[in-house]
């Protein structure tokens, strides 16, 4: 089977430490859907996608439970677990829970929503979050260093940086990119995603400003923005399959 086509081992855990208004995954992240899973049982399910050939691990919203994913890595790893493990987050984490994982996560997946206290503090109810996450995804590239793929272009280690951008650019892409340029270096692997839509408790009543989808205008700025910093490896696949930016 072509190696694109396996996809990657994904388990989300139930809660989150933010409270994005706008949160895709509302039932999960912020009602915390789910079932109790202890660590022999998360070990299982690891294997399972092992076996069923995904080409990584992929944690969703890890930092909460830290110690009990590295009980059932641990049971895994006995076990013949041998996949790449993708620490996937809204990088509201702290520096303890991302040293725990050092040696331990082969890709980092942090997201970069906002470069605003004020912004952040209406939208994520926590205004501390820039600074947060400047310094969780600085320790994150000290310990893996910039993406790296292989020869069919999937990742085995390194740093993925995510960034969707917001209406009326309430989420400061320019600012944020020239943080990653100057901080982490132009060759940050960095997806600029274009598919905001309202959700969570976004509505005309509360929070009218993002109360609509992004506009091809928009999108196409905040590219020209990262590219403007000198970054050079930008994935905007997304939105050219969706027709927003060309070639």
């Amino acid at each position: 089977m072509p190696a694109r086509r396996r996809g990657s081992g994904t388990i989300f855990f139930g809660g989150c430490n933010l409270r994005c208004v706008f949160c895709q995954n509302f039932e999960i992240s912020c009602l915390a859907e789910g079932e109790d899973t202890s660590p022999e049982k998360l070990a299982r399910m690891m294997l399972v996608l092992q076996q069923r050939g995904c080409h990584n691990i992929n944690l969703v919203t890890p930092e909460h439970v830290v110690p009990q994913i590295l009980e059932a890595l641990l049971i895994a790893a006995d076990d013949g677990l041998r996949l790449p493990l993708v620490y996937n987050t809204g990088t509201y984490d702290s520096l303890e829970s991302i040293r725990l994982m050092e040696g331990v996560v082969d890709i980092y997946m942090p997201d970069f929503k906002f470069s605003d206290p004020t912004m952040a503090r209406r939208y994520l109810h926590a205004p501390d979050y820039p600074e947060m996450a400047r310094q969780a995804i600085k320790e994150m590239h000290r310990q893996v260093g910039p993406l790296v793929v292989d020869d069919e272009g999937v990742a085995r280690r390194g740093l993925l940086l995510r960034h969707m951008v917001m209406p009326n650019d309430i989420s400061g892409t320019r600012e944020i990119m020239q943080w990653v340029a100057r901080e982490l270096g132009t060759d940050t692997y960095v997806n600029i995603m274009p598919q905001y839509h309202p959700a969570g408790k976004v509505s005309d009543a509360q929070y009218p400003e993002i109360n609509r989808c992004l506009t091809h205008k928009e999108f196409r700025q905040a590219i020209q923005a990262a590219r403007e910093t000198g970054l050079l490896r930008l994935d905007v696949r997304s939105a050219r399959q969706a027709g927003i930016v060309g070639d």
